[in-house]
């Protein structure tokens, strides 16, 4: 390992990246707080607002892939489609493999510019989560619990919310719902079989009602679907762990542009749709296995700067002081203080391994836990 791959393994930098995340994501929701003044009065420009500082925290995880990991995506796409990316509000379906998958849609859409104002369909726990969780509220992310008939009205009302929107955004949306795993995919193909849809190698059966109501409610504002496939070359397997640490892997990011005029309006036509999507999803992945590529023009978007400018803001502004209240709280000599520091260092340590362990796959859901009954449900 070179110099600079050991400093990148080292834990103090880890430190120092959680803490400027930390500090800069608290002032970043408490100055969210008071922009709900705002929403009475002007709700275009307090949405406006919400998506710069959204940007001021996703961009320093995306910041962590593209610069400290340096991590390299080629895309894979339509040269005629290429220039639309990033000028046009899009639903993007991407494939739930990979720890670091949602990190490659926020570069993604960084590439194109729509980082601040993109949105996810995420679950309803994780608005109560500090930091991304609270951002997210405060930028009207779309929350659901996945049980369908509480989420039918909830999740529609909140797409409706977008139709207005001031700003382009990528609504990402994992079909799959939950990261593949073998037991996964496992109890995903007997599900399939009950059913009587085809089998999928590479991919969980898609839950299709939540992609059905996102269709409807952002149909003529959204123009197109960019159904997105992701593979790692060399059969790496990125973990959040493995970025931080300075990795970098290597990429490659299949998008198809599909107008959303033809994406059928009917929800049992739309379901049939999107199963038959998932099946082309599975013959480009084994493509990808046999190739060792994708097909269509392999491009690389220029990595912008601001998110490595955005990162260097919050820490000149944030280090300082932590380091000057550090080396005072040494320096003093005290016995209990130095116990303090060892256990500040230790609760730091014990909460950069947690971080770290809830982005683990076997961790990522219960999927497979619930009876059958419930499996069966979509």
């Amino acid at each position: 390992m070179d110099l600079i791959g050991l400093l990148k393994s080292q834990f103090l930098c880890h430190l120092v990246f959680c803490y400027v995340f930390i500090a800069s994501g608290l002032i970043i929701n408490t100055i969210q707080l008071f922009t709900l003044l705002l929403w009475p009065i002007n709700k275009q420009l307090f949405r406006k607002i919400n998506c710069r500082l959204s940007y001021c925290i996703s961009s320093q995880l995306v910041m962590l892939l593209e610069w400290w990991s340096g991590t390299e995506c080629i895309i894979h796409t339509d040269p005629q489609a290429y220039p639309q990316f990033g000028k046009e509000n899009a639903i993007v379906v991407l494939n739930h493999k990979f720890e670091i998958d949602f990190l490659c849609g926020w570069s993604l859409a960084e590439r194109f510019g729509v980082l601040g104002g993109s949105k996810v369909l995420a679950k309803k726990e994780l608005a109560y989560v500090p930091i991304i969780g609270w951002m997210w509220y405060f930028t009207e992310m779309v929350f659901c619990t996945r049980k369908w008939e509480q989420d039918r009205k909830t999740v529609s009302r909140s797409l409706l919310h977008l139709r207005d929107y001031p700003e382009k955004y990528f609504f990402l949306i994992h079909c799959e719902g939950t990261r593949f795993t073998e037991k996964k995919h496992q109890i995903s193909m007997q599900v399939a079989q009950a059913k009587g849809l085809p089998s999928l190698k590479y991919h969980l059966l898609p839950r299709t009602k939540g992609f059905a109501v996102t269709v409807r409610s952002l149909r003529n504002v959204v123009s197109a679907v960019y159904d997105c496939t992701l593979n790692f070359r060399n059969n790496e397997n990125p973990t959040l762990l493995g970025v931080l640490n300075g990795k970098k892997y290597h990429a490659d990011l299949y998008v198809r542009r599909i107008p959303l005029e033809e994406v059928p309006e009917d929800e049992d036509e739309c379901s049939a749709w999107l199963h038959k999507l998932y099946q082309e999803k599975d013959a480009f992945q084994e493509e990808y296995y046999r190739t060792g590529t994708f097909p269509e023009t392999p491009m690389v978007p220029p990595r912008r700067p601001w998110t490595l400018l955005n990162w260097l803001f919050w820490a000149s502004l944030l280090l300082y002081p932590f380091f000057r209240f550090l080396v005072n709280m040494v320096s003093s000599g005290s016995s209990l203080t130095l116990a303090s520091f060892v256990l500040v260092f230790f609760v730091a340590s014990m909460g950069v391994r947690w971080m770290i362990g809830v982005t683990e796959i076997d961790k990522g859901s219960a999927y497979g836990n619930v009876d059958s009954k419930q499996k069966k449900s979509d």
